[in-house]
């Protein structure tokens, strides 16, 4: 294991930074035609960072803090796994993407326009673009919220699913909305 010494370390940061700024689950709203895609830097705060390079991962540990302007990530762990690109040339380059990121404990994502998601682990898969919530997920947009044991949100097709355990039953509480303007 290589610690913080190793060209790939920054190589695969910068991937991680370039999928979280690029991300619709994580961004506060759609981007449109006038928006930019990344907003701000990415600021990762955590006791330890150890890059794994025979394994293919980079690790963030103890009271991991993922923030941008428009969201903040929380978790006790945070950890990259990545595919390494067989083309290696005469540069210095190496060519890597990102399979999968999975943040465990006490995760929370925090959207800066409202919206809290919770669950203990979160996983987003970047080929089918997909985020798993488990461990008692809950997403929450101002009093409304929906939990059950698995949320899925399929991100390129604005979809998500929500599922429960045989014996048990999702629960959606969504409550009425008042006009602007208009009294109770």
């Amino acid at each position: 294991m290589k610690r913080l010494t190793t060209y790939p370390v920054f190589v695969l940061t910068g991937l991680f930074l370039l999928w979280v700024l690029s991300s619709p689950a994580l961004s506060a709203a759609p981007l449109t035609k006038t928006q930019k895609k990344s907003q701000g830097p990415m600021v990762i705060k955590s006791k330890t960072l150890e890059a794994d390079d025979k394994k293919k991962r980079i690790t963030f540990e103890g009271n991991v803090e993922a923030k941008r302007d428009d969201f903040t990530v929380l978790c006790n762990k945070l950890v990259v796994f990545y595919e390494k690109s067989d083309e290696k040339k005469k540069t210095e380059n190496v060519s890597a993407s990102i399979d999968k990121i999975v943040a465990t404990g006490a995760v929370k994502i925090i959207r800066a326009e409202g919206g809290v998601a919770t669950g203990e682990k979160a996983v987003y898969y970047q080929k089918g673009e997909k985020l798993v919530l488990t461990g008692k997920p809950v997403v929450k947009q101002g009093e409304d919220f929906v939990e059950g044991d698995v949320i899925t949100l399929f991100l390129k097709e604005d979809r998500s699913v929500v599922e429960s355990a045989k014996d048990k039953k999702v629960r959606a509480v969504i409550f009425p909305k008042q006009e602007k303007g208009k009294g109770p």
